[in-house]
């Protein structure tokens, strides 16, 4: 083996400079290789050292392509974005109503003032027996409505016996003011609690309405001033207003010009309105 490397060496010398560099590779390989053969001392054959080699190439090959593939980002370590999920659409009113109780409340009508009185066009009663016609006169002026006594007692019906009862007001009434919202109320004897319960919410209704209340009356009453109201034969007034949330109401009372109106107790009128009736 030494002869032929100097023999390698000697001709690379007489070469030209592109020959002298391929043949220094050979020259290279051969040595490498020669190394190796020499390096077998152990009495290992020599093609097992070669095989060695080769097989560590390779290994080590592998292994510079595992590191490299290591080194480089795969698909699986790179960063992945996920895609924003989509915006879910807002929730339906029917959805909100059912999750907030309060959408699903109907609206509660606006509570009724404590105390209210009409305005009204007070005119007294042009015969003894018109009180009829001149209550429910009274009472349609505060919805704005012009009737003159001859032509609602005309409509009532009234003579000089008077007008029968609560169920012509409430009749005539209705005819004048839209919607008919008069409804009529009957006492067979004397009210009971709940009766009087009913009086004063018919009132505070009518009243808040801007309607107002004619009361077929008999019998005495006295008023919050003490003043005292007799009408043993039967009488009509109207209610044009109340206070204390309708515990005490307003009389427009056309019997007497010279006494228009004054305050009655709900009670009271109750009591005054028994075996009789009124038009709420």
């Amino acid at each position: 083996m030494k002869h032929t490397l100097q023999r390698q060496l000697r001709r690379l010398t007489s070469e030209r400079p592109y020959q002298i560099v391929a043949a220094s590779a050979a020259a290279l390989a051969i040595a490498t290789t020669g190394g190796a053969l020499l390096a077998g001392t152990d009495g290992a054959p020599a093609t097992q050292h070669t095989a060695t080699t080769v097989a560590e190439m390779r290994s080590d090959t592998a292994a510079s392509r595992g590191d490299a593939r290591d080194a480089s980002p795969s698909a699986s370590s790179a960063p992945t974005t996920t895609a924003p999920a989509p915006a879910t659409s807002a929730a339906s009113p029917a959805a909100k109503a059912s999750s907030n109780p309060d959408l699903t409340r109907k609206p509660q009508p606006p509570k009724p003032p404590a105390t209210k009185v009409l305005d009204y066009d007070y005119q007294a009663q042009n015969t003894y027996y018109n009180c009829g016609p001149a209550a429910t006169r009274n009472a349609l002026s505060a919805t704005g409505i012009d009737r003159t006594q001859d032509e609602l007692g005309a409509e009532l019906g009234t003579t000089e016996m008077g007008t029968n009862s609560a169920l012509d007001t409430t009749r005539v009434l209705n005819a004048e003011v839209k919607g008919s919202p008069y409804r009529t109320r009957m006492f067979a004897g004397t009210p009971s609690p709940a009766q009087m319960d009913q009086l004063q919410a018919d009132v505070v209704a009518a009243i808040s309405a801007g309607r107002g209340v004619v009361a077929n009356v008999v019998g005495d009453a006295t008023d919050t001033n003490g003043g005292w109201h007799s009408y043993g034969g039967g009488h009509y007034i109207a209610v044009v207003g109340y206070k204390d949330n309708g515990r005490t109401v307003r009389i427009a009372d056309s019997a007497n010009a010279a006494d228009p109106a004054y305050w009655i107790t709900t009670i009271d009128l109750a009591n005054w309105i028994a075996t009789r009736g009124y038009s709420a």
